[in-house]
C-alpha cells in the first residue's frame, strides 16, 4: 500500500506554535537527511492518524507532498498524547 500526505511548510516554531496547531486539528512535522536542510511542516491530523495505525506506514517509502512538490520520506519518530487518541509530532527522514 502507499502512502500520500499532504503537508504545508509553517513558519512559527515553539511550544506555543505547536500548541496552537493542534488545537486547530493539524500535527507539526519535521522533514531531515539527505544533506538537505531541515524543514518544519504542518499535516492534517486525522489523515495522519488514521495511516499511524497500519503497520506497514511505520515500514514503507512514503510519499509527502510539500507546497505541491513530492519528495520521499520514511517515518524517523512519532509521539502520541499519553491517553488520547491523538499524534503529537512525527519526523520524517528522506530517502
Amino acid at each position: 500500500m502507499s502512502y500520500e500526505l499532504i503537508a504545508a511548510k509553517r513558519a512559527d516554531l515553539g511550544t506555543g506554535a505547536s500548541r496552537r496547531l493542534r488545537h486547530a486539528g493539524k500535527v507539526p512535522a519535521v522533514v531531515y537527511g539527505a544533506g538537505k536542510e531541515a524543514v518544519s511542516l504542518e499535516l492534517d491530523h486525522n489523515a495522519l492518524y488514521h495511516s499511524v495505525k497500519h503497520a506497514d506506514f511505520h515500514t514503507s517509502v512514503l510519499d509527502l507532498v510539500i507546497d505541491g512538490q513530492k519528495e520521499q520520506v520514511k517515518v524517523a519518530a512519532f509521539q502520541m498524547h499519553p491517553y488520547k487518541q491523538q499524534v503529537m509530532h512525527i519526523d520524517f527522514a528522506r530517502v
